[in-house]
């Protein structure tokens, strides 16, 4: 596993069939097509994907089945963390014995009240208890959601112990400053800003790319922006990429993203969300494509099935 991960990823959203199951082929076609508009690769099985409302079961189906279906190992870096160690040391060393670039691990938000020791300790028994040679670990910090997360002195303290095991941290805080505080602090991580809003500055200011729940409905604008970094264009493509994200996020974030994917596919199948999050009604949908419209945004339906 010697892949560096760097570029756009996406986490890619799950469907799910009135029933409650998930649609199967239509994750496929959906994660086929985000790489086909320029997805650098696809970190499935996170919070956009709804991963927590999954079972063990049906995240492992879920690798198995891209594999198989031929998308690379290393276009892949699932989401394998749980409150429970023990099926996150089996998602962890099913994704790492399958050769993916990396795995993105949320730490154990359950219990609210424990301290760098604690996410220490169990970071250290996922690691030695995998024990994969070829295992790169991503820090997964989203303290929106989780309420607890990565200190820099964790992230010292991990590096110094496991080394190129450690390789790179997602920052969903919302917060840039903690972004470039880790970037500035450890150099030899790969971060990525968890929103494309944040995608230009990171990138100037030394992380490699972006990971973003957006990017299921606008990965080419996305990869536009990230490959025009450097360019005179620079800040005005950031400036529509930012646009969109405000415009989606200003709904309840996985609804809202799956509302847009049911009108682009032309399927309805894509507004399902499993229970507790709650489609959007009919009201907000319209609210959000007729925002999306006066920004710019054209929802196309040149990809339906």
């Amino acid at each position: 596993m010697s892949m560096l991960c760097g570029g756009v990823w996406v986490p890619a959203a799950t469907p799910f069939r009135a029933d409650g199951k998930i649609d199967r082929p239509l994750f496929v076609e959906h994660c086929l097509h985000l790489i086909n508009e320029g997805a650098d690769g696809l970190a499935i099985l996170g919070t956009t994907s709804e991963a927590n409302s999954l079972s063990l079961s049906e995240r492992l189906d879920l690798l198995d089945l891209l594999i198989d279906e031929g998308i690379s190992p290393e276009q892949l870096m699932p989401g394998t963390g749980s409150c429970s160690i023990v099926d996150a040391i089996q998602l962890t060393k099913a994704a790492t014995t399958a050769g993916c670039a990396g795995v993105l691990v949320l730490p154990p938000f359950y219990y609210k009240a424990v301290d760098d020791e604690a996410l220490f300790a169990y970071f250290s028994e996922l690691i030695e208890r995998v024990g994969e040679r070829g295992l790169r670990l991503y820090l997964y910090h989203i303290p929106p959601i989780a309420q607890i997360g990565f200190s820099l002195h964790l992230i010292e303290r991990l590096l110094k112990r496991y080394g190129s095991v450690i390789a790179g941290l997602k920052d969903s805080s919302g917060n840039f400053s903690n972004t470039r505080a880790v970037i500035e602090a450890f150099p030899s991580l790969r971060v990525f800003p968890g929103s494309e809003s944040f995608l230009l500055e990171g990138l100037r200011a030394g992380a490699v790319g972006c990971i973003s729940a957006t990017g299921n409905i606008n990965a080419r604008e996305i990869k536009r922006a990230y490959v025009g970094w450097s360019s005179a264009t620079a800040d005005l493509l950031q400036a529509g990429v930012t646009r969109r994200r405000q415009i989606v996020e200003s709904f309840p974030l996985i609804p809202a993203i799956k509302a847009v994917l049911a009108r682009r596919y032309g399927d309805p199948t894509w507004r399902n969300t499993r229970v507790p999050l709650m489609p959007l009604d009919e009201t907000r949908e319209h609210a959000l494509t007729e925002a999306l419209a006066a920004g710019g945004y054209e929802i196309s339906t040149e990809h339906t099935r």
